[in-house]
């Protein structure tokens, strides 16, 4: 039996589809293994978000050649999709999987296996598809998330946004739509295997379903998930401010399993800086969003990302995104030091701004979150909260089991070891109780 390593870089939609090679390979007969020496096949979905990440998915691929020589070594996803257009692959790298075709794994790796067998000279693989102009969504399932109580599906690729700082819409390409029956049919097996939680995400989830008939069809989906008997909690992933209306907020908060926790991406409070970041919304109709759900949901956890250090951000700039973020009152915030990226527009503006006043701005803003979030978890004590119970953990030299709320809130509980993945009412008491 030959034995397969994998690792993940980058964000949740790139652990689904890690999870997804992984239960690829299981099925195919592979034993999986710890990503350390003595695999036979070494997997790395890729990243290439910001040239940090680059260079993390080149190390990661370097270090499995390393651990095994002999080794079959597979660059997948992003930074290798970005690479595309190059014509040489490093020499690390056995066989290259591009997006959308990671369902080609157990294939392509027969393929190579077999030509080792027949002792042919074998050159680097590359399986890899024109991103920008492809239209179907790649179909990649899990029944059994690495995550016991909570389970993440990718319901979407790929983004048609074109932020200036971004370059994923050109390793994703334009936006793929998974169908809603797909996708309430792995809710199901999800549901029959146990979980009670469900996180819908994407790449650009807000674009749920323009691909199919020009019109945004997420909360269809999310009706059609909150149906499947066994799940308890839906929550989801990043949203774009613009797809938060009156009739939207007001039909959530109308599906009892909806949690009151959104992420809306902010990324500044700086009407100026976010016209040059090709945002598409001002800071005042971002706040009016953040109006509604609050309208609508009571005391939900508002969370966001924030850059500092935008090419052009001046002093003046930083103090007004500073002074939104203080205004949302945000559960989480979520701070980036604004970094460069190779091909992108914002890489070439002018006005980049230097590395300790980045820090400087990054320090103070993260200040800020911490007081916002104490004073968000704060209002819950006293208040009856329900909370899914995870896993065991070791606080203060006590054994106590922990889980989150609807409002995703780490709350520590003693004497619940038997509930484990069940939901439960529990007052705070205190802020001790809520794990930061």
């Amino acid at each position: 039996m030959k034995k397969a390593a994998l690792h993940n870089l980058g964000c949740k939609v790139n652990a689904y589809e890690t999870e997804a090679m992984q239960e690829m390979l299981e099925r195919a007969g592979y034993e999986i293994v710890p990503f350390s020496e003595g695999a036979d096949v070494y997997v790395i979905n890729t990243c290439t978000v910001t040239n940090i990440a680059d260079r993390k998915s080149r190390q990661m691929l370097h270090r499995a050649r390393k651990m095994n020589p002999d080794a079959v070594v597979v660059a997948a996803g992003c930074y290798v999709q970005a690479q595309a257009e190059k014509q040489e692959i490093d020499p690390c790298i056995d066989i290259v999987l591009g997006n959308n075709r990671k369902s080609d794994l157990v294939k392509v790796l027969e393929e190579y296996w077999q030509n080792r067998r027949e002792e042919k000279e074998q050159e680097p693989v590359r399986d890899l598809t024109d991103i920008n102009r492809t239209k179907e969504y790649e179909e990649l399932g899990l029944t059994r998330p690495g995550d016991h109580t909570r389970a993440y599906i990718k319901v979407q690729d790929g983004c048609n946004q074109f932020c200036t700082y971004c370059i994923i819409p050109f390793a994703r390409g334009r936006v793929r739509s998974r169908k809603a029956n797909d996708v309430v049919r792995e809710v199901k097996g999800l549901a029959a295997n146990g979980y009670c939680e469900v996180v819908l995400t994407g790449i650009h989830l807000s674009s749920y379903g323009i691909d199919f008939d020009g019109e945004r069809h997420l909360l269809d989906l999310i009706r059609a998930v909150h149906e499947v008997e066994g799940i308890q909690r839906i929550r989801l992933g990043s949203l774009e401010p613009g797809i938060i209306t009156e009739d939207f907020a007001e039909a959530l908060a109308s599906l009892p399993k909806m949690c009151p926790h959104f992420h809306l991406s902010l990324q500044s409070g700086c009407d100026a800086t976010l016209k040059r970041m090709n945002r598409r919304y001002t800071s005042g109709e971002y706040l009016e969003k953040c109006r509604i759900l609050r309208k609508y949901f009571d005391n939900p956890a508002l969370t966001t990302d924030v850059i500092v250090g935008f090419p052009g951000e001046t002093e003046e700039e930083f103090r007004q995104s500073f002074a939104f973020v203080d205004q949302v009152d945000f559960y989480e915030t979520h701070i980036f030091k604004y970094s460069k990226r190779a091909g992108t527009k914002a890489a070439v503006m002018d006005g980049q701004v230097s590395e300790q006043i980045k820090a400087e701005r990054s320090q103070k803003l993260i200040g800020l979150g911490e007081k916002k979030r104490k004073a968000y978890e704060k209002s819950f004590i006293g208040k009856e909260v329900e909370v899914l119970i995870e896993e065991p953990a070791e606080i203060d030299g006590k054994m106590v089991m922990t889980g989150h709320t609807k409002e995703y809130m780490k709350i520590a509980l003693e004497g619940k070891e038997n509930l484990r993945n069940c939901v439960v009412k529990v007052q705070i008491d205190n802020d001790s109780q809520i794990i930061h």
